[in-house]
């Protein structure tokens, strides 16, 4: 990684990422955190928002949550004006706004005061998302017309409190505290000896615009007293005044389908990202547990070598999106693109194959009804006369061998060529292994037999009170067959299909 000239000063970037979500990072923060160099990230930032980052991109650390401080906010200046000097491009990615209770405008003194080019991208802060996805306005036509934004947790250096409490306990409808669930008893004490009623409705929401969001309502006499019950901690977002009471008809984030379920994700991190979004759009709390990661096969060069000859097949096979990455990059690299394949016939073994074969410019010829082998085999013969047809398959290196031999019973020319392999992937295995023993998982997901077996190598087959969701009958023998029970399994063979298979399980049926 190399920064700016010497003697030059790079551009730091005060970024808010937002309460959560990840969708509701903003365009330019995506755009930023793709080319940075260097992103500087607190506690509060989702794990989903650090993936886009640029692949060589320097991640540091410096988390302050709930009174504890991997470093002081002093050390996290100098560190912004250090890295500012020595590269082009610096992210200081927080959560939330970074002028928002952030202490972003602290930072960006520090970098005039040192000469370093800056710039602010405001974040959505937790004081509006976090009441919105739990269904309360923060104002509302003919309840109020004001809100006021409020620590709840002042500097305890200072002598005497900064906030007009005279002011938020009688002149704003709506008060909305950061960071008081500790004190929040203190806090409401004194906006009862302002003038705010002791039955003002009230609410607490915890890890606003999470899947595992919870939300406490009470009144400021009872919700103290209601969120140390719950166990309510940071982060916290405390709404007082009437617009609570709307949330009774407004809470649409608890009531989605999935809502509440933690549900693992199997697949390589490189493609798991489509299948999480759905399953997160839907209210789960997905945990990535990639069991496999895609690499080159051992040898390239027949890949490159069929590549190079692809005009000389009459089909070419694909039966994964990595099959058909993996071969138009060995095309590009033979000096070649589309183009060559105009005298070929492209069979794609399901929808998302398909998708991935048009992405690069081209229409497969024969997608099967049914998205397994023995499917592409029986489409392909009621296609074309096999005898003498010369097929390349471009695909996983230890692929079952059914469609080939298949292929070749009916007298068919077959190439096969390693487009990729699939390795163990046994990050994390430790975290996981410790919410299935606490029953803190409620569904394992498998998307390939490669999945399940790595899965078992690291996990072993107890999957404690956890149910099993397959994507089909292939991927669930395989389970079968390795010591895992099935609960859940797609009668499409598709990401979208396993979904909606996991919707009817739960009772959801969406179609």
């Amino acid at each position: 990684m190399s920064g700016p000239r010497s003697g030059a000063a790079g551009q730091v970037y005060l970024v808010g990422a937002g309460p959560g979500d990840p969708g509701l990072l903003t365009v330019r923060a995506a755009e930023l955190l793709a080319r940075a160099e260097v992103v500087v990230y607190d506690a509060l930032v989702s794990p989903r928002i650090l993936e886009r980052c640029a692949p060589g991109a320097e991640r540091i650390y410096v988390g302050k949550r709930g009174g504890e401080h991997s470093r002081t906010q002093e050390e996290i200046n100098a560190l912004l004006v250090e890295l500012g000097r020595r590269y082009a491009s610096v992210v200081r990615l927080k959560g939330g706004d970074p002028f928002v209770f952030g202490r972003g405008g602290e930072e960006a003194l520090a970098l005039v005061a040192a000469g370093i080019p800056f710039e602010v991208v405001p974040g959505v802060t937790a004081g509006v998302a976090a009441p919105a996805y739990a269904g309360i306005p923060v104002t509302h036509r003919g309840i109020t017309s004001s809100v006021a934004f409020a620590t709840g947790h002042e500097d305890p250096t200072k002598v005497d409190s900064d906030l007009d409490w005279e002011h938020l306990g009688r002149g704003v409808g709506t008060v909305v505290f950061y960071m008081s669930v500790r004190k929040m008893a203190a806090n409401f004490e004194r906006l009862v000896a302002a003038g705010r009623s002791p039955d003002t409705p009230a609410a607490a929401v915890e890890w606003g615009t999470y899947p595992r969001q919870r939300v406490v309502e009470g009144t400021v006499s009872t919700l103290p007293a209601q969120v140390a019950e719950a166990g309510i901690g940071a982060p916290s977002i405390v709404i007082v005044g009437d617009v609570v009471n709307l949330r009774k008809e407004l809470a649409w984030f608890e009531a989605r389908p999935l809502f509440g379920k933690r549900i693992v994700v199997t697949r390589a991190r490189a493609q798991a990202s489509d299948f999480a979004a759905e399953l997160e759009a839907l209210g789960a709390e997905v945990v990535q547990f990639p069991t496999i990661r895609i690499v080159d096969p051992p040898d390239l060069e027949p890949l490159r070598r069929a590549a190079a000859e692809a005009d000389r097949f009459d089909w070419i096979v694909f039966t994964s999106v990595n099959g058909v990455a993996r071969f138009w990059s060995a095309l590009r690299e033979s000096g070649r693109d589309t183009r060559a394949l105009a005298g070929v016939s492209l069979c794609a073994i399901g929808p998302a194959t398909a998708a991935a074969i048009e992405m690069e410019g081209a229409r497969p010829d024969l997608v099967p009804e049914r998205f397994v082998a023995e499917s592409v085999v029986e489409a392909l013969e009621n296609e074309v006369d096999l005898r003498g047809t010369r097929v390349l398959l471009a695909r996983a290196e230890s692929a079952r061998s059914v469609l080939p031999d298949s292929l070749r019973d009916r007298g068919a020319e077959v190439v096969e060529v390693a487009a990729y392999r699939t390795v163990p992937d046994a990050e994390e295995a430790e975290g996981l292994r410790a919410r299935l023993r606490e029953g803190g998982i409620d569904m394992v997901t498998f998307t390939a037999s490669s999945t399940v077996r790595n899965y078992v190598d690291v996990m072993g087959t107890d999957v404690a009170r956890a149910e099993v969701a397959s994507i089909g009958p292939i991927t669930s023998a395989t389970a079968r067959e390795l010591g895992l029970r099935v609960d859940v399994e797609a009668a499409e063979f598709t990401i979208p299909g396993l979904v909606r298979a996991i919707l009817r399980h739960y009772g959801e049926d969406r179609g």
